[in-house]
């Protein structure tokens, strides 16, 4: 698949895939989907890309004029290909890359407040609701009202009991689903 930012200031520029099948990149209908969706709350919204891939969501932000994004990834390989893709739209000086576990930077006293929060990680091992509950025991990572959306296969989601956030939308688009939360006020 050909990964590429679809708007903004980069709209065109092709972006690196990770090698070997290790992430799953978000199409373009998604990815235009989700962005329909958030609109103009892009602008000037700090995100953290939690299972950052190749970096198209967090990169898409800052193209559509997101102020920062923060992008974690285990995965040695996919942080050179977002560290490449950053360099390659012009965007690493409103961008951090963390090579790590998400789980335990999620766990951590918060150094930022995020607006968005997305979250995307290998499919079928409950890691996207592991990192929900995470970030709902440690709100403080999320600026009042802040979203967190949370992409997976349809097969995987469940209700989920949270406390800090709550569930206001769920999208299907086809094998993909988006489920958006909000921090509770």
């Amino acid at each position: 698949m050909s990964l590429r930012v679809i708007s903004g200031t980069a709209k065109g520029r092709r972006l690196k895939s990770v090698p070997g099948d290790t992430t799953r990149p978000v199409t373009d209908m998604v990815k235009q989907a989700l962005f329909n969706i958030l609109a103009g709350d892009v602008v000037d919204a700090a995100w953290w890309d939690l299972f950052g891939g190749t970096g198209a969501i967090g990169i898409e932000a800052l193209s559509r004029n997101a102020t920062f994004v923060r992008f974690v990834e285990l995965n040695r390989r996919a942080v050179e290909t977002i560290q490449w893709n950053l360099e390659h739209t012009g965007f690493m000086d409103r961008a951090e890359v963390r090579r790590g576990d998400a789980f335990s930077m999620l766990s951590a006293p918060p150094d930022r407040i995020f607006d968005y929060v997305y979250v995307a990680p290998p499919q079928y091992k409950e890691m996207w609701s592991k990192a929900l509950t995470a970030l709902d025991a440690n709100p403080g990572w999320l600026s009042e009202g802040a979203w967190v959306v949370v992409q997976i296969h349809p097969r995987e989601y469940r209700k989920m009991e949270l406390t800090h956030l709550a569930e206001i939308e769920q999208r299907k688009y086809g094998s993909t689903l988006l489920v958006f939360y909000e921090k509770k006020i």
